[in-house]
């Protein structure tokens, strides 16, 4: 259904970093609460922002079967709007709040980083990851292979990003991540909880566009955060340099994972 991207082994310039998969240790993060969190939506009790349970139940997830995948200026980038219910989109936001954030930051470009302002939860939970999958994903990449490996589902450790206004992530790539047993992550999905809204919406996002350059640093897709929509984009060796966007109003929300090929 959708070929994977030529093999082009590039990397971003000396002075941008790789975003490991939010578990690799080739980042050194700031693991304490944000000061920027107070200016959020309070939630519940305060959780430490990473574990291996889920830390509470999520949103029961419907189904999908008729999703709309929309291919980005003939590359790879991947969007699919209506992933998730307005609905369900808002009771992951309420589950991550309660369970509580934990700020992510960064060394800067000055140290060979990328500039990295946000807040996150990360858990290990297969469960959700299967449901995830199983709401309609699975179905995008059924005729899909990459070096003769197939999808089959996604990876298990589930993050949920959380920016505040003034908050941003700066030009980066995903790195691949090899799980074990012959399977890797090979794509990034990302799931926008929260986003762009009407004029007259006081909780519309302005601002936190994920933005795409190519090898000259030219502008390949803008992607403005619609609540529900999934972006999926390859990673690793093919990855394009991206950025998430400074937050310029209300609050934006993400839920992450990784497509895995075995």
């Amino acid at each position: 259904m959708l070929p994977p991207a030529p093999d082009r082994k590039r990397r971003p310039p000396p002075m941008e970093q790789t975003d490991a998969g939010d578990g690799a240790p080739q980042q050194r993060q700031r693991q304490k609460k944000s000061s920027a969190a107070k200016k959020a939506k309070k939630g519940g009790a305060t959780g430490s922002g990473s574990g291996s349970g889920s830390g509470g139940a999520w949103p029961a997830i419907k189904p999908k079967k008729h999703l709309q995948v929309n291919r980005l200026k003939g590359t790879q980038l991947l969007t699919v709007p209506d992933f998730l219910t307005s609905a369900e989109a808002k009771a992951f936001v309420d589950v991550a709040e309660s369970m509580g954030f934990t700020h992510q930051g960064s060394l800067g470009p000055l140290k060979g980083e990328a500039y990295r302002d946000n807040d996150r939860i990360s858990v290990t939970d297969p469960l959700l990851a299967q449901t995830l999958w199983e709401s309609g994903i699975n179905r995008i990449f059924m005729d899909l292979n990459i070096s003769g490996k197939v999808a089959t589902g996604l990876n298990p450790n589930i993050r949920l990003y959380r920016y505040v206004e003034g908050q941003r992530f700066g030009r980066h790539i995903d790195e691949s991540v090899n799980l074990g047993d012959g399977s890797r992550t090979q794509y990034t999905l990302l799931v926008y909880l929260s986003g762009k809204g009407s004029a007259k919406d006081s909780q519309a996002l302005v601002g936190g566009e994920t933005v795409f350059y190519d090898h000259r640093g030219g502008i390949v897709a803008e992607v403005a955060p619609v609540q529900g929509m999934a972006l999926l984009h390859l990673h690793g060796a093919r990855c394009m340099l991206h950025e998430a966007r400074v937050v310029k109003k209300n609050v934006k929300y993400v839920l992450r994972s990784d497509v895995v090929f075995a």
